[in-house]
């Protein structure tokens, strides 16, 4: 561990300068290629717990040092040793010893005592300190215009949002029905000692998290990690045998996969990340799947589209992530306020090029992993009243469309529009 706290520290660090960890996490595996499995699974908790919980750790931090610590990585450093006490099953010595040292190998050899007394402090104090803790920042760990929207989006829910966006994500998966059954891989796993039960149509849900080495059949196939919100698009959108479907934004693959999973068609997966969508052909070649591929940016349809419409498209498109932050708790703090309007412009830039691509009659199946009204509801709205030959089809999932996170599944939304015929 005493080489994994400066490490956790500076990813931490990191973030709070404006780096994403899907950017930080693959330049840390590649630097330290010996990092065993074990090692690596402890840097990232350390790092995703300590954002999980930053605005509470820092409010902790403030009662406890009596002026602000201006060395930001000997702040990082405290606040992965904080998370490590108060959140994690880790023995106090250890965590406070380790980070004693690494404040010395990080070349803070002066402050040892400091960061020794801090921590100490903190174990004693905890219980005296911890409730009471006032302010909105300090009791859901995220930050102030965030808080401020949700309340004004959903006054009713805004607490349980929150709430359990600060949770661990479940783990589901996404059945192969072209190999297994629901009920067969649930025996399966029965038989390997892994609780489970089914979701959805196509779904499995673990009771605990698993190493995907340790699900029987993954390499060979028979099943998928898909949060089982994600997994509603390829029942939504209704591909028939033989129908020409796109999958825009389609990296990673999942929903690309599991409509062939389900049925046979002639599927273009495009993605504007030609490094990302080797990830949709690496699913691919795991599942037996074939489809084409293609990268190129979803709103300049003259840069890929041959003219031939389409009978169904997944439009997946960028977003603020703001119903995935439990999986990605670097993202709120990452985005800012500002960010939402943003993607809000991508969005209808790119829902307005696909929709010259549908076929009449044809189906458009609108997806964001957002909670966001601008990035779903609103941006449906201005689009039917821009498209009168644009029709909104009801939808047996959330409320009208929006799933909220919570225990079993993430925050999505979902809308499927359909083109008039000719």
């Amino acid at each position: 561990m005493r080489d994994i706290q400066p490490l956790a520290a500076a990813l931490v660090g990191d973030v709070l300068a404006g780096q994403s960890l899907a950017q930080r996490l693959p330049e840390i595996w590649r630097r330290h290629p010996d990092l065993p499995p074990s090692s690596r699974g402890a840097l990232q908790d350390m790092v995703y717990g300590t954002l999980r919980h930053l605005g509470r750790i820092d409010a902790f931090l403030r009662e406890l040092v009596s002026r602000p610590v201006q060395e930001q990585a000997l702040q990082c450093l405290l606040r992965v040793a904080v998370y490590q006490l108060l959140y994690t099953r880790a023995a106090t010595h250890a965590v406070v010893n380790e980070a004693v040292a690494a404040s010395e190998a990080m070349g803070f050899g002066w402050a040892k005592g400091f960061v020794n007394g801090v921590l100490r402090n903190a174990t004693r104090k905890q219980a005296e300190i911890l409730p009471g803790l006032t302010g909105e920042v300090a009791a859901y760990s995220f930050p102030r215009w965030w808080i401020n929207k949700l309340k004004k989006d959903y006054p009713q829910r805004w607490r349980d949002i929150l709430e359990n966006s600060n949770t661990h994500p479940p783990m589901t998966l996404r059945v192969n029905r072209r190999q297994e059954t629901v009920a067969g891989y649930l025996e399966r796993l029965q038989s390997a000692g892994l609780a489970a039960e089914a979701v959805g149509e196509d779904g499995v849900r673990l009771a605990e998290p698993q190493p995907v080495s340790l699900l029987p059949g993954f390499a060979g196939g028979d099943v998928s990690v898909q949060d089982a919100g994600a997994q509603e698009a390829a029942r939504l959108l209704d591909v028939q045998p033989g129908m020409r479907v796109l999958d825009a934004c389609s990296a990673p693959g999942g929903k690309t996969a599991h409509v062939l999973e389900r049925v046979d068609c002639d599927l273009t997966a495009l993605d504007k990340d030609a490094v990302r969508l080797q990830r949709v052909q690496e699913n691919l070649d795991r599942l037996g799947l074939q489809a084409r591929l293609q990268a190129a940016d979803a709103a300049r349809i003259a840069d890929w589209w041959d003219g031939r419409p389409y009978d169904r498209i997944i439009a997946d498109v960028p977003c603020t992530a703001s119903g995935v932050v439990r999986r990605h708790p670097d993202s709120k703090w990452l985005r800012m306020a500002e960010d939402v309007s943003g993607f809000a412009r991508t969005q209808e830039a790119i829902l307005a090029a696909l929709w010259q691509t549908l076929a009449s009659g044809g189906k458009l199946l609108y997806i964001t992993c957002s909670v966001f009204p601008e990035e779903n509801r609103q941006q449906i709205e201005h689009f039917l009243a821009r498209h009168g030959d644009a029709r909104l089809l009801p939808v047996s999932v959330g409320d009208a469309g929006q799933l909220l996170p919570n225990k079993d599944h993430d925050g999505f939304f979902y809308a499927l529009l359909q083109k008039s015929a000719d």
